[in-house]
């Protein structure tokens, strides 16, 4: 495993470049004004009208179309969702591609899974922080950086890790570390860990676990704060220093239980469907099946999404939040 620093990487390879930055959102936002105050000259492309537009507005931009970000600039990076990129480059970017170009991706579903095939002259990139776009933002402000993945999916200029770890400095990365990776681990690992851990394995823990409890006579507010609520206060100390910390700061009874009943919830079967989840990523089937949602207009995902609003959980979660003030809780409509 290769780590690139500050020390590694050279904006030189930026200087006098046009970067164009496609998708004013959570990422957009925070690596469009971290490049500018680095000194690059940034493009912000979003569509007229929509919230990211007036928020570049905002941030000092002037924004433009895709299209028009495409052809002037030499970098261009995609940070639209997964599901809309591949229409969006066939339409505005791929006619920009030029020998000479860069492009860049901070997630490498559609190159990996082929939705996107840019020209052999051109580089193609990757620069993935490992944080949201307002730590990004705000690391960089206070002068520290979110770290990052780093891979290279085409070299056609030879200079195309240069061209990246530039980028990485321009937006505060390498002050924290650049991690070498390829487009292919970082996808497989990404969609897994969304899956399997991050959401969907955390989201259905929580459910069931409230369930078993209101099910079993508690009071569902009870059940809330004992398996929602108390959930954050877990994870920021696994955060902080892993699951030996954790285990330090709670009670022995918490640990005891822990330690003693964890592997009866995340047992041989759940491990085996999780194996069966990562093939599922591994061999495209997860893409296909999400590619083919969004041809179909997504009948099924806006109709579990849906579903899942209406929730005992979240009605109790939002009627309690509403008590603490203290949260800054947020109201879904």
């Amino acid at each position: 495993m290769r780590i690139f620093y500050d020390t590694d990487a050279s904006l030189d390879f930026l200087r006098g470049k046009k970067i164009g930055i496609i998708g004013y959102g959570s990422q957009g936002h925070a690596q469009a004004q971290n490049l500018r105050d680095s000194g690059l000259q940034v493009t912000v492309a979003d569509l007229p009208g929509s919230p990211n537009y007036e928020k570049a507005i905002e941030d000092g931009f002037t924004p433009v179309l895709a299209r028009e970000a495409a052809e002037k600039s030499d970098i261009i990076q995609i940070l639209t969702e997964d599901h809309a990129q591949a229409t969006l480059y066939r339409r505005d970017i791929a006619p920009a591609m030029k020998t000479g170009r860069t492009l860049l991706f901070s997630h490498g579903f559609n190159i990996h899974y082929g939705q996107i095939l840019p020209p052999k002259e051109v580089d193609v990139v990757m620069i993935a922080p490992k944080g949201p776009g307002h730590l990004v933002r705000s690391e960089y402000v206070r002068g520290a950086g979110v770290p990052a993945l780093v891979a290279i999916h085409q070299d056609a200029s030879g200079q195309a890790l240069q061209v990246a770890l530039a980028y990485a400095s321009g937006i505060g990365a390498t002050r924290a570390g650049v991690i070498e990776t390829t487009f292919k681990e970082e996808t497989e690992t990404d969609l897994f860990g969304e899956q399997a851990v991050l959401c969907g394995g955390v989201s259905e823990l929580i459910k069931a676990g409230f369930d078993t409890l209101v099910e079993a006579g508690y009071q569902p507010e009870i059940a809330f704060f004992e398996c929602m609520h108390e959930l954050k206060l877990i994870v920021d100390l696994i955060y902080r220093g892993g699951l030996a910390y954790m285990r330090y700061s709670v009670s022995d009874t918490a640990e005891y239980g822990d330690l003693s009943r964890g592997k009866r919830i995340v047992n041989a079967q759940t491990r085996a469907e999780m194996k069966k989840m990562l093939e599922e990523v591994q061999s495209g089937e997860f893409a296909r099946e999400w590619i083919l949602e969004n041809q179909a207009g997504r009948p099924m995902f806006q109709a579990v999404r849906n579903r899942e609003k209406t929730l005992l959980v979240e009605q109790i979660g939002a009627k309690l939040r509403a008590m603490m003030p203290f949260l800054d809780a947020v109201k879904m409509v």
